[in-house]
């Protein structure tokens, strides 16, 4: 009989070290760049003012901002398609080791209707959807204006307000899987699973406390609401870890 156990994990599980590893190394030249700009003389003209030299430079252009923020984008966009892909492995009872579809805690005679975390599921490819979307390097957009006088411009602004938008939209993602694995982590104990000690169990005791186990249908903006605030706070019990 044909043995059907996964010889390797899928890349969004096997891989996940290797994808997140590009923002982690990204982020200390994108902090030095963006710090540099920061601190830059960046007024036109300059003044000299011992000299009384009027300086008509281009230290506003802001190509390493566009550069940073194009590059930062992109690596957070991939952690919102990974997420995306483990999400989708955990609903799926083709993949997800025995689970219930959809991660539904419902028992019968409601088993039949319940859509346990569909409707999440949907809303994190969405939100991963547009997030890829504004992926495209802004920089490369330069536009010629005032008769030719602006004629190449950086687009820093525009590459931050994506890099922002997709911050918000992966930190919505990290979300929404974190309640999905609390509720795959309670199904999977109800059934004589136990977690080692360490920080795995730490999170998911944490998780416990702030998500209740899913087992009717339910709105879930309040617990989505509450871990985004949680994320932007860096509020874990775990502690640090590798933080750069």
């Amino acid at each position: 009989m044909r043995n059907s156990r996964r010889l390797q994990d899928r890349y969004s599980i096997r891989c996940a070290p290797h994808v997140i590893g590009v923002l982690v190394d990204a982020m200390p030249w994108i902090k030095r760049d963006v710090e540099n700009e920061l601190n830059s003389a960046n007024d036109n003209p300059l003044v000299d003012v011992e000299s009384g030299r009027v300086l008509h430079g281009g230290h506003f252009y802001g190509g390493h901002i566009a550069f940073a923020m194009d590059s930062m984008k992109n690596a957070i966009a991939n952690l919102a398609d990974l997420m995306d892909r483990q999400m989708a492995l955990l609903v799926d009872t083709r993949y997800n080791n025995g689970l219930s579809a959809n991660l539904s805690g419902a028992e019968a005679p409601h088993l039949a209707i319940s859509h346990g975390l569909k409707a999440l599921q949907i809303s994190v490819s969405a939100w991963t959807a547009e997030a890829l979307k504004l992926t495209m390097p802004a920089s490369v957009f330069s536009r010629s204006t005032e008769c030719h006088n602006q004629d190449k411009v950086s687009m820093g602004t525009i590459a931050a307000r994506d890099c922002l938008r997709i911050i918000e939209l992966t930190e919505q993602v990290a979300a929404a899987l974190l309640i999905a694995v609390r509720q795959g982590v309670a199904l999977r104990t109800m059934k004589g699973a136990a977690l080692k000690d360490g920080p795995c169990c730490a999170m998911s005791i944490e998780l416990e406390a702030m998500i209740p186990f899913l087992t009717s249908d339910r709105r879930l903006d309040g617990e989505l609401k509450q871990l985004i605030a949680h994320i932007r706070a860096e509020n874990w019990s775990i502690g640090d870890i590798n933080r750069t």
